[in-house]
């Protein structure tokens, strides 16, 4: 029968050095549709759940999603799942580029890496060809760096990576892959660090996909790119100022968070917006395998192109450090990228250690010169260098993320995360719906998992009251839901502004041979949410980490649009466990009855 699958999974074990090619479970995967859910129900189902994640029993899973690789608008992206050393739960990393889809072409569903090396080592992969190279030559080579050697090495290959932070285990540190897509989350790089694991190259003189209904997905896939490009975010706004055009948008309603969520207003929000990033630094766009919106910006800096900032981090080295100087915002960005650091947890640890000092709690001889003032574009500069190369003292704390930093100086509550992961740059008191998806997303505070700031700022697919409460819990259940799906099929988030569950329910049932209905569609993405919290229920989670920083319960804005509003969460969260079938933040029996996990 033809599908999109491959039909294969290799496990790589890098303490024996043995490599197994296993047959993929066409009915489990079908189940999990594959990248986000069958990486979670596999390493669920293998035990991490109990193992010290930088320890040699965990296990990295890469998987392509069901439709990576096809010629579907998108269908470039992979998951990273793994155990994370940050938060001891679900760490689920998600990147594009190319590298998802060459993995997919050269045979391969997943790739499981277990065990540990007892030296620097990379894979490379040339189609059903695997082998463990010696990677001593490499340690401690910045991640740009390294990608052009290995790509000279092996020609045509794609390369994934992790830079010096994760060789040093830093629980923020991120994988890279095409020079700068990042697997940014939940320190997955520090997991690959632990396993002595510098890189994986991948290359296929294939280039083809054998979907189920090959003609019923090409009519399906035109019908999506039609309505991709009649979206106004999708084929204006995303493609002309990448997800930067947020900046103005988000700051206009007092939800920009500025000097570590002190305030929620930034003045000189227009220094650093995407409509200023295109005008002074654009070189050109990026655009990721199947993509038909490029929405990735490459800049210039010191006359090299390299990966322009996101919105997260013009945020978060932005207003969050007090900060309008975006020559400096791009630099640093660029230091994620060579050190292997996440774009979002490392600038906002740089927010947190700000506020420390301006309390007087990181004391001026801890700077070691470079005070942490806000403002400072050196500060953010060179505190992201050190924390990449961690050496320092400081620099060492504060690379494994600002809740160990902030409870080190006896201020947790300057931590401004969800279960240790720093969250974004949309402030849950002045957006009601994003708060709940801070709270409940399994992975800690992060957007991406329900992302409602589309009904809530942007008013798609509905417009909704960003100040109410009133339906925010179902909504955000439907969006982890419908998420959890996108990031199996192996597709980007964003093209969910254009299309909708049936759209998704279509491509899949053309592309692997399911007969799913849209309302069962999402009941997949329900049982990949649960396994993925069964999963952090085991690792020890306690219902009390469904929660928001006291500062967004306790504190209203104190400045512009939003001013006087804190997070309703106490009134919300109750909805959203109704919602769920859960109690105390867990699954029902009768819930994992229904989704077929009991």
């Amino acid at each position: 029968m033809k599908t999109a699958y491959n039909g294969k999974i290799a496990r790589i074990n890098l303490t024996t050095g043995e490599i197994k090619t296993e047959a993929l479970d066409l009915d489990l995967a079908k189940k999990y549709i594959g990248g986000r859910g069958l990486a979670s129900k596999i390493i669920y189902d293998e035990g991490i759940a109990t193992v010290d994640p930088l320890s040699a029993q965990n296990k990295l899973v890469y998987a392509t999603g069901a439709m990576t690789g096809t010629n579907s608008p998108t269908a470039g992206r992979y998951m990273v799942v793994t155990k994370s050393p940050l938060n001891n739960m679900i760490a689920s990393s998600n990147s594009g580029g190319k590298w998802g889809a060459i993995l997919k072409y050269a045979g391969w569903d997943a790739l499981i890496v277990e065990g540990k090396s007892n030296k620097p080592v990379y894979i490379n992969i040339e189609d059903e060809k695997i082998e463990i190279l010696n990677a001593e030559p490499y340690v401690g080579m910045l991640s740009e760096e390294l990608d052009d050697l290995l790509k000279e090495k092996h020609l045509k290959s794609s390369v994934l990576n992790i830079g010096p932070a994760g060789e040093n285990q830093s629980l923020i540190s991120a994988i890279i892959n095409d020079k700068h897509r990042a697997a940014g989350r939940s320190g997955v790089g520090a997991v690959m660090g632990s396993k002595n694991l510098k890189a994986i190259t991948v290359s296929s003189l294939k280039n083809v996909i054998e979907p189920f209904d090959t003609p019923k997905l090409k009519e399906v896939n035109l019908e999506c790119l039609k309505k991709i490009r009649a979206n106004g975010v999708t084929s204006a706004g995303l493609p002309t100022y990448g997800t930067a055009v947020l900046v103005n948008i988000i700051n206009n309603t007092g939800s920009f968070p500025t000097k570590n969520w002190q305030g929620s207003y930034f003045d000189k929000a227009d220094d650093i917006s995407g409509e200023t990033l295109k005008e002074k630094y654009l070189e050109k766009q990026y655009f990721c395998h199947r993509c038909p919106i490029g929405c990735g910006r490459v800049v210039k800096i010191n006359e090299k192109e390299t990966g322009g900032p996101e919105y997260e981090p013009l945020w978060a080295y932005g207003s969050n450090c007090g900060i309008s100087d975006l020559d400096a915002i791009n630099k640093a960005n660029q230091l994620c990228n060579e050190y292997g650091l996440d774009a979002i947890s490392t600038p906002c640890t740089i927010a947190a250690a700000m506020e420390l000092y301006q309390k007087g709690y990181i004391k001026e001889e801890e700077c070691e010169g470079i005070p942490l003032a806000w403002g400072s574009s050196e500060a953010v500069i060179e505190w992201t260098r050190r924390m990449g190369e961690g050496k320092l003292p400081l620099a060492k704390l504060m690379a494994d993320g600002s809740y160990r930093l902030c409870e080190h100086y006896g201020h947790p509550e300057i931590s401004m995360t969800v279960k240790k992961l720093e969250m974004p740059a949309y402030d849950a008191r002045g957006i009601q719906g994003i708060g709940i998806g801070y709270a409940t997303s399994n992975r800690g505070g992060c957007h991406v998992r329900a992302y409602t700031i589309s009904p809530e700022i942007l008013g798609l697919p509905v417009a909704l009251d960003r100040t109410e409460t009133e339906g925010k819990a179902q909504w955000t259940k439907v969006y982890q839901d419908l998420t959890a799906v996108i990031d199996s099929m192996g597709l980007c988030l964003f093209s969910s502004f254009a299309l909708g569950a049936p759209d998704y329910a279509s491509l899949l049932n053309a592309g692997i041979g399911t007969e799913y209905t849209p309302e069962e569609l999402l009941v997949v993405g329900e049982r990949i949410y649960n396994i993925e919290r069964l999963f952090n229920k085991a690792a020890g989670m306690k219902s009390e980490d469904d929660r928001l920083p006291k500062r967004l319960i306790e504190e209203p804005i104190t400045d512009g649009p939003s001013k006087g509003m804190v997070s309703k969460l106490s009134i919300t969260l109750p909805e959203y466990y109704e919602a769920r079938g859960w109690e105390n933040a867990f699954p029902t029996e009768e819930t994992l009855v229904r989704l077929g996990l009991a």
